[in-house]
């Protein structure tokens, strides 16, 4: 047990860590293919954060559990905006444009309600959803690549200044052929130390699971969510420090987009996707009231304050401690 808990822990530093490489690396080179600033910061750093996610619930989905992989997803989805907005609010009030982040608020919401299709569905989510929801996901990439296009020069500028006052997020690319293969070794390296991380790390919390006797769903919207939420925890407290509202909530909800459009649609393509009765009663409304409660805390004066990151905190406390009476039955 206690080999399965450092393996645990050392998992997670390891996907943390290939996840800020591949951020770094995959954003130096879309820079270098002259893409937007504004494009790479609502879908590459979103996507780059939500690596963890994605390789723990493909992998957990291969190995046929799917309790770990929706789990994941959706609990990812929670703990991204009770946990990591509410942190990042304590350490700092986020203030926020609003109309930068509205649609994409929407759209959260909206694919929020996908597990839901599992009702008509015999209680799973087949392959052609996990590709329709892929499809999405490249259609909603696509939006945002016009819109940042179209941006103009002064939002630009400003993302672009944003962007270097933060390294954790971009770094900087460097000129010249070395410069491109290094950006491209570490995007390799990244990738390898997520995959390798992730199972890690999927092994690690089942066989803790087993220990503790505690259900693999539990498992999956708890511990296995927060661990690979950590990169967007990180990145969100860093750019709410520096003043930088809108990286923190974009992070946030281009993550969520991604979890459910890109993560569980993967997952189901790899296999189909069981979603237990707790997961469409209790954990799907719990993280759509999540998403819905972005919208009267951005309408008050497009601020996030500390007694409302409070209130999304102890929010979430409530939840884990309802997830931990039930027992994570499905």
């Amino acid at each position: 047990m206690l080999t399965s808990a450092l393996v645990l822990v050392g998992s997670l530093l390891l996907m943390t860590g290939g996840a800020e490489g591949l951020v770094r690396s995959a954003s130096s080179l879309a820079f270098r293919l002259h893409l937007s600033p504004l494009f790479v910061g609502l879908t590459v750093v979103a996507a780059g954060t939500s690596a963890p996610e994605l390789t723990s619930s493909v992998l957990a989905a291969a190995r046929g559990s799917s309790d770990v992989a929706v789990g994941n997803v959706v609990g990812s989805n929670i703990f991204n905006v009770a946990v990591i907005l509410g942190v990042a609010a304590v350490a700092h009030p986020i203030v926020v444009r609003v109309g930068a982040v509205r649609r994409d608020i929407v759209v959260a919401c909206a694919v929020a309600t996908i597990p839901w299709a599992a009702v008509l569905l015999g209680g799973r989510l087949p392959r052609w959803l996990g590709g329709a929801m892929v499809a999405a996901l490249f259609a909603y990439t696509c939006a945002a690549f016009r819109a940042g296009r179209r941006a103009s020069p002064d939002v630009e500028r400003l993302v672009a200044e944003e962007m270097e006052k933060a390294p954790v997020l971009v770094a900087a690319p460097t000129t010249g052929s070395w410069g491109w293969l290094r950006d491209t070794a570490m995007t390799i390296a990244s990738l390898g130390a997520l995959i390798v991380g992730a199972g890690w790390f999927i092994t690690s919390a089942v066989a803790l699971a087993r220990a503790f006797e505690i259900p693999e769903l539990t498992i999956g919207l708890t511990v296995v969510a927060a661990g690979t939420s950590m990169p967007e925890l990180v990145t969100s407290t860093v750019a709410a420090l520096r003043r930088q509202g809108d990286i923190a909530v974009g992070n946030v909800v281009g993550s969520n987009i991604f979890n459910v459009l890109g993560v569980l649609g993967v997952s189901t393509l790899v296999a189909p996707q069981r979603v237990p009765r707790q997961v469409i009663f209790l954990d799907v409304p719990v993280m759509l009231v999540a998403s819905l409660a972005l919208f009267p805390i951005l309408w008050t004066g497009g601020r996030i304050s500390r007694w409302e990151g409070a209130a999304l905190l102890g929010g979430y406390a409530l939840y884990v401690d309802v997830l931990l009476r039930l027992g994570g039955g499905s």
